[in-house]
C-alpha cells in the first residue's frame, strides 16, 4: 500500500473546515448529527481523505450510539489501531491505514461474528451507492 502524505495545507484545500477538523486534528462529530449514522441504503463507504473503501453497509449496524458503526473492515489493512489516551480514558482510535486520517474508535462490544463496534464519526466517510447493481 501507497501512503498518502499531504500537508495542512494541502488537507485544507480539499476537505470541508468539519471533516479537516475530524480527521486531521481527530475531532469528534456530535452524536446523532452526522449524515451516515441512519443511513441504510447499500454501498460502500471511504475515507474522505484519499478514498479509500473502508466499511461496507453490510457490515453497518445499529449501535444506539449516534454514529455509524461497522462490525469488520472491507480489508483490515486499510485500517490501523493505536492506543488513545485523550479526555482521560483509554479507547482504540481507528485510523485510515493510507492516509492516516482519524475515523473514530473501535470498541470491544459490537454484534457477532467480530464482536466489534467500529465507531466512526460521518464526516470521515464519503459513500458510493451500489444500489440496483
Amino acid at each position: 500500500m501507497n501512503k498518502i502524505k499531504k500537508s495542512d495545507d494541502q488537507w485544507r484545500e480539499i476537505l470541508t473546515p468539519e471533516s479537516f477538523h475530524v480527521t486531521r486534528q481527530k475531532g469528534t462529530e456530535r452524536a446523532f448529527t452526522g449524515q451516515f449514522w441512519d443511513h441504510r441504503a447499500k454501498g460502500i463507504y471511504h475515507c474522505v481523505c484519499c478514498n479509500t473503501p473502508l466499511f461496507a453497509s453490510d457490515t453497518k449496524f445499529d449501535a444506539g450510539c449516534g454514529w455509524p458503526s461497522y462490525f469488520e473492515p472491507i480489508n483490515p489493512g486499510c485500517v490501523r489501531e493505536e492506543t488513545d489516551y485523550s479526555h482521560g480514558m483509554v479507547r482504540t482510535e481507528v485510523l485510515c491505514n493510507i492516509c492516516d486520517a482519524h475515523l473514530g474508535h473501535v470498541f470491544p462490544d459490537g454484534p457477532p461474528p467480530t464482536g466489534l463496534r467500529y465507531c466512526i464519526n460521518s464526516l470521515s466517510l464519503t459513500f458510493e451507492s451500489l444500489e440496483g447493481q
